[in-house]
């Protein structure tokens, strides 16, 4: 009894979170964004005084996130239809058909032999997902073929396949994150601040976006890193490339850690390459079931998409496209998108060769600013694409991805009754917000305090 009242308060926040969980999961509609923002508020309020406030509770705040995740075993995702397609692509790999071969579309007017609920699942993807190829690389398209399997011709079946394999990879970064935590001499409580984030668990659970693996398999490999277990590291980070490829950004990343690693420049080189080799080789086994000169015109087409055909949620990119219209009267994403990825390398290459990396935690920092610089300028930002400068500002004293994952709510906006449309002032306040705190803590807090860790 005695336990059950110190523990009254925490108990009722996780009854109260199950409560919005469950009207969030099998209630919302994504076009009801008062709605939506309403739960997630105050979702999020519950998740910081939960984790604030039981610290050195480990098995409390580990099983609520399980609880939490529970909540949507039996849901359709309601934010996102993505899933959709990944559906179709792996009732395709089953079929032994290469899906990044054929649209949807091309592969309808074909007939679609014996690829069950074929047009429910083009409808329920979209026309401008049904019309391009597939870009999810071949681990992540391995699990939706496992769905496929297990599962059927089930769509339930197969969302709750994806669903599993989806909340095992959370627990799996739960638990080497916190033995990286420790490792890094941080509270290993920190981990919460993304395992019990909802915006984690509704993006990656609830929506199923794979960036759950890609993350788990990333901080194994940065795990690795820690225990000098390179081969492993370097082997992870090739399976977290083939779950969705942004990892490979980290890459030029290395050369500053690998320097300060070993006695002599010689000596890392010959490391960082054999270390380059494992990863890209990993990545090669995983995409040999699937080359060919087809697939890497289609694979490569699709992927030139994100970057000059579409636009959401950016932040510079708006500002460019804005002076365009002002100067030559069109959008210039055709244009912009092709260099904000130069500058975004160059940025990339400027910290792996002039910035310092000799702790692990410097590299962690450097990976930060590397993937926020990509977000920045990208003309595409989808939520779940915070999942990893998320994760990874886990183990940094940066805390400004935290206000992101709440603010980036706001891009929802933009599905509204009447169709797709962006508010622009909302897009600007989540931006404005997110640099501002991201200039606190540089700028003032670094100047101002000393000890960032026990946060």
């Amino acid at each position: 009894m005695g336990k059950l009242k110190l523990y009254r308060i925490p108990l009722l926040m996780v009854a109260a979170s199950l409560l919005f969980y469950w009207s969030f999961a099998y209630q919302l509609v994504r076009s009801d964004f008062i709605k939506l923002i309403s739960l997630y508020a105050a979702l999020f309020f519950l998740f910081y005084k939960l984790v604030q406030t039981n610290t050195g509770n480990f098995k409390l705040l580990f099983w609520a996130g399980i609880a939490f995740r529970a909540v949507f075993i039996f849901s359709i995702p309601n934010l996102s239809q993505d899933f959709y397609r990944f559906l179709w692509d792996g009732r395709l790999l089953v079929q032994g058909i290469n899906p990044y071969l054929s649209t949807p579309d091309s592969f309808a007017s074909l007939g679609m032999t014996g690829i069950h609920q074929a047009q429910t699942l083009i409808d329920g993807m979209g026309a401008l997902n049904a019309s391009h190829y597939s870009n999810y690389p071949p681990l992540s398209q391995g699990i939706y073929a496992l769905a496929a399997l297990l599962a059927g011709k089930s769509i339930l079946g197969s969302v709750i396949v994806l669903r599993l394999v989806l909340i095992a990879a959370d627990i799996g970064t739960v638990l080497l994150g916190r033995k990286l935590l420790q490792k890094l001499k941080l509270p290993v409580h920190h981990i919460f601040w993304f395992f019990l984030n909802p915006f984690i668990i509704i993006e990656l659970t609830g929506n199923l976006h794979f960036e759950g693996v890609m993350a788990f398999f990333l901080v194994g490999a940065i795990y690795f890193l820690a225990v000098k277990k390179w081969w492993w590291s370097a082997v992870f980070i090739g399976l977290s490339a083939g779950t969705k490829l942004i990892p490979l950004l980290f890459l030029p990343l290395l050369l500053p850690y690998f320097l300060s690693q070993f006695p002599s420049k010689i000596v890392a080189l010959k490391k960082l390459t054999a270390y380059y080799l494992v990863v890209f080789g990993t990545l090669l086994l995983l995409f040999l079931p699937f080359l060919s000169s087809e697939f890497l015109q289609n694979f490569g087409t699709t992927l030139s998409l994100w970057f000059i055909n579409f636009e959401f949620n950016a932040s510079v990119y708006y500002l460019i496209r804005w002076v365009g219209f002002e100067t030559v009267g069109w959008n210039i994403i055709g244009t912009a998108g092709k260099i904000l990825p130069v500058f975004t390398l160059l940025f990339i290459l400027y910290l792996s060769f002039f910035r310092k990396a000799n702790t692990l935690q410097q590299l962690l920092v450097l990976m930060l600013y590397a993937n926020c610089c990509y977000l920045l300028l990208s003309t595409t930002v989808h939520p779940w694409y915070l999942t990893i400068p998320l994760m990874l500002s886990v183990f940094t004293r940066y805390r400004f991805m935290l206000v992101w994952s709440f603010m980036v709510v706001l891009s929802y906006s933009a599905y509204g009754p009447g169709g797709f449309q962006e508010n622009l002032w909302l897009v600007g306040l989540e931006y404005l917000v997110v640099i501002g705190v991201f200039g606190w803590e540089v700028f003032w807090k670094k100047r101002n305090s000393t000890d960032f860790r026990s946060n």
